[in-house]
């Protein structure tokens, strides 16, 4: 009887061993030496390229350029990018530089590139003026005021005005304008807009055109079908044409002796 019950607390314990599951690690540190491996190799190659920016990060001594250089100097490019270039060949940061030069006054943009072993190449292209604005102002193609008060303001430029801000909606105006008159051998001199957001242009021949606040493309082109063919033979005698009339338009003249007949009217003067 007790080898009976010894023999099944033996075939017990020896279940119960036998059942019990064997400790294991998880499988990172199982794999440790395949993850030494390749963290080692990791670090030998950011060693390794660190290194080469190192050796490759030599100082700029050259800073070579290309452009017109008409109203833009070397010397002025090289100046605002120096403060940059003290970083290095491999570090100097070509956006900042780029912008650096791009707020040197008459260059519209700037292209800035490493070249072996230790220079940087600017190419310069500088901003062609469009118009004047007020007194010494200059607008580019673009209609953006580039220059605030310059120096040389080329006399045969359009003269435009209005309100700050309004550069670029002045500058949209007289560049649609100024196609439709050089159609009709006509060329814009000046074009002004006013606080009340009136508009008036001044041609080459000293005649003044005032089209008012509403319609005013209606009203240019009214004057370029009419009113232009009625003062192209008197133009020395007139001042202005007011085109500011719902059916036609008002002669101003120099003179009362200049005066012909009543110029073509209709209706009463609008803004």
């Amino acid at each position: 009887m007790n080898l009976q019950m010894l023999s099944r607390r033996n075939r017990f314990k020896n279940r119960v061993k036998a059942d019990k599951p064997q400790r294991q690690w998880p499988k990172f540190f199982a794999n440790w030496r395949t993850h030494a491996r390749r963290a080692a190799i990791l670090v030998l190659t950011l060693s390794a390229l660190a290194g080469l920016t190192w050796a490759l990060d030599r100082p700029i001594r050259v800073i070579s350029m290309d452009g017109s250089f008409q109203r833009v100097s070397p010397g002025q490019v090289e100046k605002a990018a120096a403060p940059y270039t003290q970083a290095g060949f491999m570090s100097a940061d070509l956006d900042l530089i780029q912008r650096a030069i791009e707020a040197v006054p008459w260059v519209d943009h700037a292209r800035v590139q490493r070249r072996w072993p230790n220079s940087l190449h600017v190419t310069v292209v500088e901003e062609t003026a469009a118009a004047r604005w007020g007194n010494s102002g200059l607008l580019n193609t673009r209609g953006q005021l580039f220059v605030r008060e310059a120096t040389h303001v080329p006399a045969e430029l359009p003269r435009l005005s209005g309100p700050e801000g309004t550069e670029s909606q002045v500058a949209q105006r007289y560049l649609s304008a100024q196609g439709r008159m050089l159609e009709a051998g006509m060329r814009i001199a000046a074009l002004r807009l006013d606080e009340r957001g009136a508009w008036e242009m001044d041609l080459d021949s000293g005649v003044t055109v005032r089209l008012g606040r509403r319609e005013v493309d209606e009203r240019l082109d009214r004057f370029i079908r009419t009113a232009s063919q009625v003062i192209s033979h008197r133009l020395n005698d007139i001042t202005y044409v007011d085109m500011r009339y719902s059916n036609g338009f008002a002669i101003g003249w120099r003179s009362a002796l200049a005066t012909p007949a009543p110029a073509k009217r209709a209706g009463d003067a609008e803004a």
